[in-house]
């Protein structure tokens, strides 16, 4: 594998708080958000994969996301494809937030090429720490707008 020196790397979280109650997401690259978002209602679980889904639209191929949510990159990379060809059930009932396990997994497949990564959390590794905090600020309310570049 060649070096590609316009990799970038991206880190996502996503918080609630209460869980469930108002959420956000965030997606870090390069110390600097790039993208935001917030529900109302939501869950931490919701909020994770809505940025690893931003994160994914914004990544190329030889890009890295890195994620301190093993569910979700378990579920993209070892139980989607059991879902899938399942007619997206499992055994043990229905499958939870159904419909972002599907859109993820079906930006997960089209982008080969970029790397899904799991990190661990709130460790001290800068880009996971950025978008611990600004998953929280959008949970608050700021915008890619109000976002200091």
């Amino acid at each position: 594998m060649s070096y590609n020196k316009n990799m970038k790397t991206f880190y996502t979280d996503g918080s609630a708080n209460p869980n469930p109650g108002p959420g956000g997401f965030a997606v870090i690259c390069d110390g600097q958000p790039v993208a935001l978002g917030k529900e109302a209602k939501s869950t931490n679980i919701r909020m994770e994969a809505q940025a690893l889904i931003a994160a994914y639209k914004i990544a190329e191929s030889g890009d890295e996301i890195l994620t301190d949510s093993e569910f979700w990159v378990n579920v993209v990379t070892k139980w989607a494809p059991s879902w899938q060809k399942n007619g997206w059930t499992k055994k043990s009932g229905p499958i939870k937030n159904l419909e972002l396990v599907k859109e993820l997994y079906e930006i997960y497949c089209a982008k080969p090429g970029v790397k899904l990564q799991w990190t661990r959390g709130h460790v001290g590794t800068e880009g996971n720490e950025l978008a611990d905090q600004w998953a929280n600020r959008a949970r608050a309310g700021e915008t890619l707008e109000g976002a200091e570049k």
